[in-house]
């Protein structure tokens, strides 16, 4: 049975949609008539053996579906909502070793170890490195007069963020930008990547950590690898288990935060008021609002444990409930305006980082320092910074992407 708030065959998770928007007025219509929504598939579509999903549009009942993890499980068919309908069952299940796609306890043990990585310390002992980046990376964008925003700018911030914290040199971290692109470019058919080109790049990032790793057990270093792999009395990550974790930075942490810096460029060049004040105000409120406005992924998923209710539906055990975080940070009864671009927004209760729960995002704080710390750059160096054609956006199920952004920068 469709969902009668939506049109007859129309599918949220759809990558040609995407690849033109947003579906925000679709998701509105949800929130306010069937906040949770049957959304029919044809069999297997989504490469999980069923005939749909059910979709969650409200910020409280997508908060609620996070923080339930026994009842809505990140294991059984992953986080991610929507695989390519050839995709083998065992695909899938190698997913599983990564820490997006773990359920409590075996979650809660990774976690605590890999939060190491993450402390107000380990953050701010970047801080200088990255701002001298983003600076250096801004000034060369400012000498080519015009370009692409996406690979003259947003792309480079996160990869370095990544390889400073785990400590990646300088000549390999290419490597490490062109695996996480073929990652998750495999449902864009003109970047001409398959699925088998994306799996062979995770298995090389994977490959490329697992070494790494084994390195830092061979001959512990005072660095953030050696703390997660080689620590005594404190538990630590086999190579595999720290080679999934990096294959996890190289996508939460790198497109993610890649792309809500293209977003927010964009906000900021269709809203010059918003940039007039960025510039003269630098409002610490910023980021978060960028955030909020972008959100990088547009849903995951979760597979209910057992019978259920949510928002006064009923769930059957094993079914997927799709989490829509693009709708949740668009809700009017958590957000005044959502339509509007606000930096100086306060409180800013978005979702983009995750519902809460266990599956909060760890580098919120990192993501925050490196959206800060460009868009100063940005500011300080290309002020006037101006639009030179619509964005282009990525095709995928879940993934709110920028490919290109076309910007004069003087």
């Amino acid at each position: 049975m469709s969902c009668p708030a939506l049109p007859e065959g129309f599918d949220l998770t759809d990558p040609d949609l995407h690849q033109h928007r947003v579906p925000l007025p679709e998701l509105a219509r949800l929130r306010q008539t069937a906040p949770v929504c049957w959304i029919p598939q044809p069999h297997g579509l989504a490469g999980f053996g069923d005939d749909g999903y059910w979709a969650v549009t409200r910020h409280a009942d997508v908060k609620e579906v996070s923080t339930r993890p026994e009842i809505f499980s990140s294991h059984a068919n992953t986080a991610i909502i929507r695989f390519n309908e050839h995709i083998q069952r065992d695909q899938i299940e190698v997913q599983k070793l990564i820490m997006l796609n773990m359920d409590p306890p075996e979650h809660t043990r990774v976690r605590q170890i890999v939060q190491r990585g993450f402390t107000p310390r380990a953050i701010r002992a970047l801080e200088d490195a990255l701002r001298d980046r983003a600076e250096r990376i801004v000034a060369g964008a400012r000498e080519s007069g015009s370009g692409d925003f996406v690979t003259d700018i947003a792309c480079e911030l996160p990869l370095q963020a990544i390889a400073e914290l785990i400590g990646v040199p300088q000549q390999d971290r290419s490597k490490i930008f062109d695996w996480s692109n073929k990652m998750v470019a495999y449902d864009d058919p003109e970047l001409a990547i398959t699925e088998e080109i994306g799996a062979e790049s995770a298995m090389e990032l994977i490959s490329y950590a697992m070494n790494l790793a084994a390195d830092r057990k061979a001959c512990p270093a005072k660095d953030i690898v050696s703390r997660l792999v080689a620590a005594e009395d404190e538990g630590n990550l086999g190579s595999d288990e720290f080679g999934f974790f990096v294959l996890l930075l190289a996508v939460a942490g790198n497109e993610t935060t890649r792309n809500a810096i293209s977003h927010g460029m964009h906000a900021f060049l269709t809203h010059p008021d918003q940039w007039e004040l960025f510039k003269a105000e630098r409002p610490a409120t910023a980021a978060d609002e960028i955030v909020r406005w972008a959100t990088p992924v547009m849903s995951f998923q979760r597979t209910t444990t057992q019978d259920t209710e949510l928002g006064g539906q009923r769930i059957g055990a094993g079914a997927r409930v799709g989490v829509f975080y693009s709708s949740a940070n668009n809700d009017p009864d958590v957000f005044a305006r959502p339509e509007e671009f606000d930096i100086t927004r306060d409180p800013n209760p978005h979702l983009g980082f995750g519902g809460g729960g266990p599956h909060f995002c760890l580098g919120k704080s990192l993501a925050e320092l490196e959206i800060r710390l460009i868009f100063q750059a940005i500011a300080d160096t290309l002020p006037d910074i101006r639009l030179a054609g619509e964005p282009r956006r990525l095709r995928s199920a879940w993934l709110n992407g920028i490919k290109e952004l076309r910007v004069t920068y003087t």
